[in-house]
C-alpha cells in the first residue's frame, strides 16, 4: 500500500527499526524550490516562495530515540536504504501555507495586473482625446490666423487702391497751378488800399477791429496762396515719391501675406490621412519666428497707418491746392464777402454809436442842468439844517445847570442828546452828497467835452470806410480765372477789377 503525496522511496514505507540504530543526519540540507517564473509583486509585498519548511527544524531540535522506538513508529519500507529521505520532506503545514502564500500571491498578481490594464486603458483614451483636441486647437488656431491674414489682406489692398487712386489724383494738381497764381494780384492790391486808408483814421477809432482783422486775412490769405502755388509743384513730386515708397512697403507685405496664407492653408488641409505627412525630427527645437502676433500685426498696422499717413499728406496738398482754386471762388469769394460784411457792420456800427454819442451829449447836457439844480437843492438844505441843531444843543447846555439831584438823565436829555447825534449825521450825510454832486457835475462836463471830440472821430472814419474803401470793394475777379481754367494776359499799368455783382 502506498501512501498518497509520497513515493516508495519515502522512509516510512520500509521495516520498522529502533531509535537507537538510527542516528539524525548531522547535516541535512532543506530542498530548495526554484522558480524559472517569477511572478510581479506589488511594491512592499514579500516574494511568494519566501517561505521555509518547518518540519526540517522540527526534527533536527527532536531528541533522538532508540533504534527500538524509530521503528516501532516508522512504517514498513520497501528500500530500506533510502530512509533518509524522510528527513528531506515536508509537512502539510508547509504545504498549506505554500498553497495559501501562492493562491495569494497569484490573486494579488491577478489584481495588480486588472489595475495595470485598467489604468493603461484610461491612459490611452485620455492621451488619445488630449492629442485629437490638441490636433483641433491647432487646426482652429491655423484658421485663426487664416481670418487674420484674410482680414490685413483686406487692408492692404483696400489701402493699396487708395493710395494708386491718391497719386493719380495728385498727377491732376500741377497743371492748374500757374494759371491760378497770378490772378491773386488785383484782389490783394483792393485789399491792401484799403488798408493804407484805414491807416489815416484819428485816435481810438485806430482799432484792430474786424474790419481789419478781414482785410489782414485776406491779404495773407492771397499771399500765402500765391505762395504755396509756385512751391507746391515741388512739394508735390515730393509726395509722390513718399507715396510710391509706401506702395512699395504695401505691396511687399501684400506679397508676403500671399506667401503666408498659401502655406498655411496647406498646413490647414493636412489631415493625419495626407500622403505628404513625414518625420521632421528636431524641426520643433528650431525656432526660426522673428516677430510676435503683436509685432506681425503691427507690422502691416505701421504699414497701413504710414500710407495713410503719406495719403493723408497728399489729401492735405491737394486740399491746399483744392484751397487755392476753389478758395479763389469759394473761399477767396466768402472771404471778400466776409470783409465787406465786416465793413457793413463796422460802418453800422460807427453810425450807431454816433448817433448814440449825439443823444448822450443831449442827455449829458440835460444831466448838468440837473446837477446844478441838485447842488443848489443840497446847499440849501444843509443851511436848513443848521438851526434845529443849534436849538438842541442850547438846550442841552440850560440842562447841565440843573441843580444835585434835578440834573437828572429823564427823557428829554435822552431825545435831545439823540437829536443832536441825529442832526449831525444828517449834515455830514448831505455835505458828503453835495462833494459828490459836484464831482458829478465835473465829470458830466468833462463827458461832454470827450463827446465831442469822439463825434468828430467818427464822423472822420465814417467817411474812410463809406466813402473811400467801400468804393473801391465792389468788384472781384470772376471764378474761372480764380481756379486757373483761363490764365489773364499781363497786367499794363494799374490793375482792372473784372466785372462782379456788386456787393
Amino acid at each position: 500500500m502506498e501512501f498518497l503525496g509520497t513515493t516508495q522511496t519515502a522512509s516510512y514505507c520500509g521495516p520498522r527499526k529502533g531509535c537507537d540504530s538510527i542516528q539524525r543526519p548531522s547535516t541535512v540540507q532543506a530542498p530548495v524550490i526554484q522558480e524559472c517564473y517569477q511572478p510581479y509583486h506589488l511594491p512592499g509585498y514579500r516574494y511568494l516562495n519566501s517561505w521555509r519548511p518547518s518540519l526540517f527544524y522540527k526534527i533536527s531540535t527532536a531528541q533522538t530515540c532508540p533504534d527500538e522506538c524509530r521503528s516501532a513508529l516508522r512504517p514498513p519500507t520497501v528500500l530500506p536504504a533510502l530512509r533518509s529521505a524522510l528527513f528531506c520532506r515536508y509537512s502539510p503545514h508547509d504545504w498549506d501555507q505554500s498553497n495559501q502564500l501562492q493562491l495569494r500571491g497569484a490573486e494579488a498578481s491577478r489584481l495588480w495586473a486588472s489595475r495595470l490594464t485598467g489604468d493603461s486603458m484610461r491612459l490611452m483614451q485620455d492621451k488619445e482625446q488630449l492629442t485629437r483636441q490638441m490636433q483641433e486647437g491647432t487646426s482652429w488656431n491655423l484658421g485663426q490666423r487664416l481670418s487674420d491674414i484674410g482680414f490685413w489682406k483686406s487692408e492692404l489692398c483696400h489701402e493699396l487702391d487708395r493710395l494708386l487712386t491718391e497719386n493719380r489724383s495728385m498727377e491732376t494738381v500741377k497743371r492748374r497751378l500757374e494759371c491760378a497764381a497770378e490772378e491773386v494780384n488785383c484782389p490783394l492790391q483792393v485789399a491792401l488800399e484799403c488798408l493804407y486808408h484805414r491807416e489815416k483814421r484819428i485816435g481810438i477809432d485806430l482799432v484792430h477791429d474786424n474790419v481789419e482783422k478781414n482785410l489782414i486775412q485776406e491779404v495773407d490769405l492771397l499771399k500765402c496762396c500765391q505762395e504755396r502755388m509756385r512751391q507746391l509743384a515741388q512739394r508735390v513730386d515730393i509726395q509722390m515719391r513718399d507715396n510710391r515708397d509706401a506702395q512699395h512697403a504695401l505691396e511687399r507685405d501684400l506679397e508676403d501675406k500671399n506667401s503666408a496664407q498659401f502655406i498655411d492653408e496647406k498646413c490647414f488641409n493636412l489631415r493625419n490621412t495626407s500622403d505628404c505627412i513625414s518625420y521632421f525630427h528636431g524641426v520643433e527645437k528650431v525656432d526660426g519666428t522673428v516677430s510676435v502676433p503683436e509685432t506681425w500685426a503691427k507690422f502691416s498696422n505701421d504699414n497701413i497707418k504710414h500710407s495713410q499717413n503719406m495719403r493723408a499728406n497728399s489729401i492735405r496738398l491737394r486740399e491746399e491746392a483744392e484751397h487755392l482754386f476753389e478758395n479763389l471762388s469759394d473761399q477767396m469769394w466768402k472771404q471778400f464777402t466776409d470783409t465787406n460784411l465786416a465793413f457793413n457792420t463796422r460802418i453800422s456800427e460807427e453810425t450807431d454809436v454816433k448817433n448814440k454819442l449825439q443823444t448822450q451829449l443831449a442827455k449829458t447836457l440835460q444831466e448838468i442842468f440837473q446837477t446844478e439844480n441838485t447842488i443848489m437843492l443840497l446847499e440849501r438844505s444843509i443851511m436848513a439844517k443848521e438851526c434845529p441843531l443849534k436849538v438842541a444843543q442850547t438846550r442841552l447846555e440850560c440842562r447841565t445847570w440843573r441843580p444835585n439831584v434835578e440834573l437828572c438823565r429823564d427823557i428829554p436829555q435822552f431825545k435831545l442828546v439823540n437829536e443832536v447825534f441825529t442832526i449831525d449825521d444828517t449834515l455830514q450825510t448831505l455835505k458828503l452828497r453835495l462833494r459828490e454832486a459836484q464831482d458829478t457835475l465835473q465829470l458830466l462836463v468833462m463827458t461832454k467835452s470827450r463827446l465831442e471830440h469822439e463825434l468828430a472821430i467818427k464822423a472822420n472814419t465814417l467817411c474812410i470806410d463809406k466813402e473811400k474803401c467801400m468804393a473801391m470793394r465792389k468788384t472781384f475777379p470772376s471764378t474761372p480765372r480764380l481756379v486757373g481754367y483761363t490764365c489773364a494776359a499781363p497786367c499794363v499799368g494799374p490793375c482792372t477789377p473784372c466785372p462782379a455783382p456788386v456787393c
